[in-house]
């Protein structure tokens, strides 16, 4: 896992910690408290979903919650922004599917 091992202001990461979760079946080990994205990112994984029209990768953009790039299944529970939810011992997190874009689709039979 590479991370910031001692920060000036959130202190030594050593001080937490290490939990396990899943990723798309993979079990990875996690700092406890630190958010799904980053410890995605800590173990090396970029893609989080894809796109829902074009089917092309998505990964974290804006970190703080406002683009919605990030989002993931979290325990069953769609559209989870990894950004902001913490990772937790045992969770079991799944990269976003492609879905049918129901409204274009429902456009196009016109």
């Amino acid at each position: 896992m590479t991370r910031i091992i001692d920060h000036p202001i959130l202190g030594k990461v050593e001080d937490r910690d290490i939990i396990s979760f899943q990723f798309d079946g993979n079990t990875y080990k996690a700092y406890e408290n630190e958010t799904i994205a980053a410890a995605l990112l800590a173990n090396g994984i970029r893609n989080l979903r894809v796109h829902e029209e074009t089917g092309t990768p998505r990964g974290i953009y804006c970190n703080i919650g406002h683009c919605m790039e990030c989002r993931v299944t979290v325990n069953d529970q769609a559209n989870v922004r990894a950004c902001l939810t913490a990772v937790e011992k045992n969770m079991v997190v799944e990269s976003g599917k492609q879905h049918p874009n129901i409204v274009k689709r429902m456009v196009e039979q016109r």
